[in-house]
């Protein structure tokens, strides 16, 4: 399965996905220039790496095809937390998934800290390009 789709660069908006230099990003801003004497309007948009929070620029004509990736969020309850980062968590068939670190400290403390207490945590990620990465938490 591919993990993008070709979209019109004319057809993006802000907070839309598109891959810039090879990395999924959510599009911070954009400007669109007219046609000129010799070439046709284009698009220059910014936009910000869903996992390293790193921005990218790109221009590219607005009746040019550019990939946007496939982004899936999702929630998870978490069912432990390893010194180390990694969550254990139940997935929608009730199996265990035992492979998601917390790239954030900040993060990681919230969730460390709501789950030492008892409390029923859910965890949310979001996913792009085979990449996946814990993105917030909340109490039940």
């Amino acid at each position: 399965m591919s993990h993008t789709h070709p979209v019109q660069v004319g057809t993006l908006k802000k907070g839309g996905y598109v891959v810039i230099q090879g990395r999924a990003c959510k599009i911070d801003d954009f400007s669109t220039s007219k046609p000129g004497k010799h070439g046709s309007a284009k698009m220059h948009l910014v936009g910000i790496d869903l996992f390293t929070g790193k921005k990218y620029e790109v221009v590219a004509p607005t009746s040019a095809n550019i990939d946007a990736p496939y982004v899936a969020k999702k929630e998870y309850p978490l069912m432990d937390v390893s010194e180390d980062g990694y969550l254990t968590v139940l997935t929608d068939t009730g199996d265990e998934r035992c492979d998601i670190q917390v790239q954030n400290s900040e993060l990681l403390n919230r969730i460390k800290s709501a789950f030492g207490e008892d409390q029923e945590v859910r965890i949310m990620t979001i996913s792009a390009m085979g990449m996946e990465q814990v993105v917030d938490m909340k109490v039940e």
